[in-house]
């Protein structure tokens, strides 16, 4: 198994730290890992992006060049990445800001308003890249909830641990609802 996934989003968004986060739990279970990240012009607004591929092989090749999994959490990375995907790929991305009207065959969409949920209920959007890890423990289930949890716990700034708590759970509550409105969808991992 060979899994290419990227994050996308707006430079500050955190998903550079989600991106390794996510690296860090697949090495946690056993697998290879390759992460890299774009800097550049983008982490000052522009679509940035932080990519992963997870093996239980030999990485071959270090770039992802077309995705199974693409998380975007801003309309310009999703502009940008959406059509870098492979045929029975994933997108997820946060209503907040995406409206994903444009939309690619043989893709798999799912919508969560990520940021503005974390807003709502933490106050602030600060942790949406942690919501948004938890959206992805449970509509693209490769790396368990409890190794990604434990991953983050580990990564975030100890005064932040709660908060980081409740914004996982609020993405795994979200990725529940995504997944009792669209039906039983299963992948092949």
């Amino acid at each position: 198994m060979t899994k290419e996934l990227r994050f996308a989003g707006t430079g500050g968004q955190g998903l550079i730290l989600a991106a390794i986060i996510y690296a860090e739990a697949a090495l946690n279970e056993g697998h290879r890992v390759l992460q890299s990240q774009s800097y550049g012009p983008e982490s000052r607004g522009g679509a940035s992006k932080a990519d992963c591929i997870i093996s239980d092989t030999e990485i071959d090749y270090p770039k992802v060049y077309l995705a199974d999994f693409l998380l975007a959490m801003s309309q310009k990375a999703y502009d940008k990445y959406k059509s870098d995907v492979k045929k029975g790929a994933v997108i997820l991305f946060d209503s907040t800001y995406v409206e994903a009207e444009k939309r690619e065959e043989n893709v798999v969409y799912f919508s969560a308003p990520i940021s503005k949920t974390v807003r709502d209920k933490i106050g602030k959007e600060l942790a949406s890249n942690i919501a948004a890890l938890g959206t992805i423990s449970v509509v693209y289930p490769l790396i368990s909830e409890e190794t990604l949890l434990n991953a983050i716990l580990n990564r975030v700034p100890k005064a932040t641990i709660e908060l980081n708590k409740s914004a996982f759970d609020i993405g795994k509550q979200l990725g529940k609802e995504i997944l009792e409105a669209k039906g039983s969808i299963e992948f092949v991992f």
